[in-house]
């Protein structure tokens, strides 16, 4: 069974410079910013023809983001696939060999609860898995 790409996420150094950035880049304006400190992020969201481009922004200089646009610089960080059962999927990829970020689902942006698989095991890209909370 295939998933529909939920959104990308993009690193970015500075939502205030970037969200105007993309709303003239994707002609649409940004509709939701959130801060997720359980990841030490602040996130802004766009809506493009039913999928959602995700803009990160670090909230800790030590934050998983900083260290990646330190190593990677700005630009794609992740493609999130929306899943009706996270902690079904979860065990399928652990059964499949696949390396997972975190053991059990955490909440994430955007009312969802997420895991992450680890980009050695995708061709070098980060995957997340998210599930609408209801």
């Amino acid at each position: 069974m295939g998933y529909n790409v939920e959104h990308i996420g993009i690193a970015v150094k500075n939502l205030e410079q970037s969200i105007p950035l993309f709303e003239r880049l994707l002609n649409s304006t940004c509709y939701k910013t959130e801060s997720v400190d359980s990841e030490n992020v602040n996130t802004a969201f766009f809506l493009q023809e039913g999928s959602k481009i995700e803009l990160l922004e670090s909230s800790d200089p030590e934050g998983v983001i900083a260290k990646f646009i330190a190593k990677k610089g700005e630009g794609m960080h992740h493609i999130a696939f929306e899943v009706p059962d996270i902690e079904a999927e979860m065990a399928r990829l652990r059964a499949e060999g696949f390396t997972l970020l975190n053991e059990i689902p955490k909440p994430g942006a955007d009312n969802k609860l997420v895991c992450f698989v680890h980009p050695k095991d995708s061709n070098g890209v980060l995957i997340e898995l998210c599930q609408t909370i209801h």
